[in-house]
């Protein structure tokens, strides 16, 4: 079926969704997105998707027309029109047209926004249950990593070189740390049974599923802390895992070629992944 597009006020057949080849998120990738997960029908963390669209916008100096509600009215109509169950809506806003290809962006220049949407399963996946491999490779990432930019180039390699190594998603090195994943933010769990993760920075994205991840631990009674971390203690770790807003939590069983634990998704991640799940629809119901 084909799927209706949003864009500048229109709704559209995906087929006659059109850009200008002059738009400036086409010529440099002056433009962010967000992705919001729908489960059941029913939008994932929308305000906090929000909220980080407007730092994204602030720290761009990038004009968005369109309040959180009029945004929030638009993805529901999304989700009717294209009678999306699960899946994701990704936003997509440019700086706009410049009229030519130039460095500097003429003054009144009106952004482009376009929202679609990604029918997919989210939360019955085998990489959710049995878990993934990933790789450890550079990140060679420009240094505002927290605004959630489309120059996604970087991160497009270091999946390819993931896949060209017969694993599933590739875990970011920078200075001897690692970063976050290709697409997401990654977590450990040494064998002292402490949750760490990298505190936020320039050089990671603010993620919404993190944050909720973190509260979840606390409920939970499970100590966390927020430091660097290295690639050996991330092979040494008894469990690890990435989150985002469409994997949600998936257990990492093998990084590098080293299993991780008994190489099977540990039982503190199959914990906070159900009980992630079950705050979702609670939160939707």
């Amino acid at each position: 079926m084909s799927r209706t597009v949003w864009i500048n006020g229109s709704w559209l057949p995906e087929q006659e969704a059109k850009v200008s080849v002059f738009d400036r998120g086409f010529l440099f990738a002056d433009a962010i997105y967000e992705v919001t997960a729908v489960i059941d029908g029913k939008l994932v963390d929308f305000d906090g998707h929000m909220a980080r669209l407007r730092r994204s916008c602030a720290s761009l100096s990038l004009a968005c027309p369109w309040d959180g509600e009029a945004l929030r009215a638009l993805h529901q109509e999304l989700i009717q029109r294209n009678q999306l169950d699960e899946g994701a809506i990704y936003l997509q806003l440019t700086r706009g047209d410049s009229g030519d290809r130039t460095f500097l962006c003429p003054e009144g220049t009106e952004p482009t926004l376009v929202l679609f949407t990604q029918a997919r399963e989210i939360v019955n996946v085998p990489q959710g249950i049995q878990g993934i491999r990933a790789i450890t490779c550079p990140d060679i990432r420009w240094g505002r990593r927290d605004i959630k930019s489309v120059g996604l180039l970087a991160a497009c390699m270091a999946k390819q070189e993931a896949r060209r190594q017969g694993a599933d998603d590739a875990l970011l090195v920078e200075q001897g740390f690692i970063t976050e994943g290709a697409s997401s933010n990654v977590f450990i769990v040494t064998p002292d049974n402490r949750l760490v993760t990298r505190p936020l920075g320039n050089d990671i994205l603010h993620g919404i599923t993190r944050g909720t991840l973190l509260k979840l631990a606390q409920e939970l009674g499970i100590e966390h802390v927020e430091r660097p971390f290295t690639p050996t203690e991330a092979r040494e770790a008894s469990e690890v895992f990435i989150s985002s807003a469409t994997s949600l939590v998936w257990p990492v069983v093998v990084i590098d070629g080293v299993a991780i634990g008994d190489g099977a998704p540990g039982p503190f991640t199959r914990r906070l992944r159900e009980r992630y799940i079950a705050a979702l629809r609670e939160q939707m119901a």
